[in-house]
């Protein structure tokens, strides 16, 4: 990567980050908070107790980045200083910083695919006070495997406004945006055009016009018979899965009925899936405005499907963010951008393990933990 992603990038976009304490009553600076909790999430700690136990033991080497005059803070300051930051301005900060993380050398026959997809932690709710749990919207780049943004919201259905927000911070600029049926919305759809990306949008009964008529079209043999076809076939534990991707550019006459926002093409997915003799069949439809052949919209709704194993998953099953009990204040939202800038930079670490055995190398090793935090 040609731009920097160490400490000092760190430190820069994360200055302007208000502190919300009375400044004569500051032991611990905001920084040294920063860099404790995003050193001790990327060596393993789960909560602010663990955080500060951690801090105590490595106080030795978070003096090489920073003071730490009064030592380390109790769990305590910790929480609250994470309750009371401002979550949507700490979001801010992690975006301008997570841009310096993109690579600009793409490929001109390849598209960067940024994913858009929603993920709740369930035991961040409080039934008790009406609290609900939280739900992030992330943006993912596929390629690069790199969290770009966030947007939080209070409900898996609030998504249709979640999503909007999150587009506006983002540069799109030659980007193919892929998001669930959800986000099958004009309004959405048109903010990408604007911005100089692509939409590859999922379509399902919340646009039952459209899917209607899309469907309808797939289902003329003559008609799905003429256009280029890409097979995929996977296979594992007594399991057959044959995907048949196929898109056309010819939507005129869909656009005189629909007049969908910069409408280039309408795509289907159709799978058969045999387990143990048994055979199930599957179509899910697509609307786009990229220029896409066959191949290249099978590769894109993969890409689009890897945000659930290679984020959500990784967030819960490395980073525990199922298991986060956190449930006042914007503490949920905050540590939650923290463990994305956690996964961000662990994976810039330069050998080939997985990110599991990279989150405990950087607990057994202080120069490894370094070399992430420096490069």
């Amino acid at each position: 990567m040609s731009k920097s992603v160490g400490f000092g990038s760190f430190v820069d976009h994360f200055s302007a980050l208000e502190d919300p304490r009375q400044a004569w009553k500051v032991l611990y600076p905001l920084d040294e908070l920063l860099l404790l909790a995003l050193c001790a999430t990327l060596s393993g700690t789960d909560d602010f107790v663990e955080m500060s136990e951690w801090g105590a033991m490595q106080l030795e080497f978070l003096r090489r980045f920073r003071p730490y005059a009064h030592g380390v803070p109790s769990h305590d300051t910790l929480n609250d200083v994470f309750n009371a930051l401002d979550g949507e301005q700490f979001q801010g900060c992690f975006i301008a910083w997570a841009a310096g993380l993109r690579d600009d050398a793409g490929r001109e026959d390849e598209p960067e695919v940024i994913a858009i997809d929603g993920k709740t932690s369930r035991r961040t709710g409080d039934a008790r006070k009406a609290r609900s749990p939280l739900h992030l919207v992330s943006a993912w780049a596929a390629r690069q495997r790199l969290v770009l943004g966030q947007q939080a919201t209070a409900e898996k259905s609030n998504e249709i406004t979640a999503i909007p927000q999150l587009l506006e911070k983002l540069a799109l600029q030659g980007a193919l945006v892929t998001i669930d049926a959800m986000g099958c919305q004009r309004d959405i759809a048109a903010k990408i055009s604007a911005a100089g990306g692509d939409y590859l949008l999922a379509l399902k009964g919340n646009q039952p016009a459209l899917l209607d008529d899309v469907r309808f079209f797939f289902d003329d043999d003559h008609e799905r018979d003429l256009l280029e076809c890409f097979e995929t076939v996977d296979g594992d534990h007594g399991r057959i899965e044959t995907r048949r991707h196929r898109i056309t550019h010819d939507v005129g006459w869909l656009q005189r009925e629909h007049d969908w926002p910069a409408l280039a093409a309408i795509a289907m997915v159709e799978a058969t899936r045999e387990i143990d003799g048994e055979v199930s069949r599957s179509r899910r439809f697509y609307i786009t405005s990229a220029d896409l052949d066959a191949k290249r919209f099978a590769a894109a709704v993969r890409a689009h499907w890897g945000v659930e194993n290679r984020l959500h998953w990784v967030m819960d099953v490395v980073f525990h963010d199922d298991l986060c009990r956190l449930r006042s204040g914007a503490a949920p939202q905050n540590m939650a951008t923290v463990r994305h800038m956690a996964l961000n930079l662990i994976k810039t670490a330069n050998d080939k393990s997985s990110i599991k055995v990279r989150r405990k190398k950087a607990a057994w090793s202080t120069q490894y933990l370094e070399n992430i935090i420096r490069q």
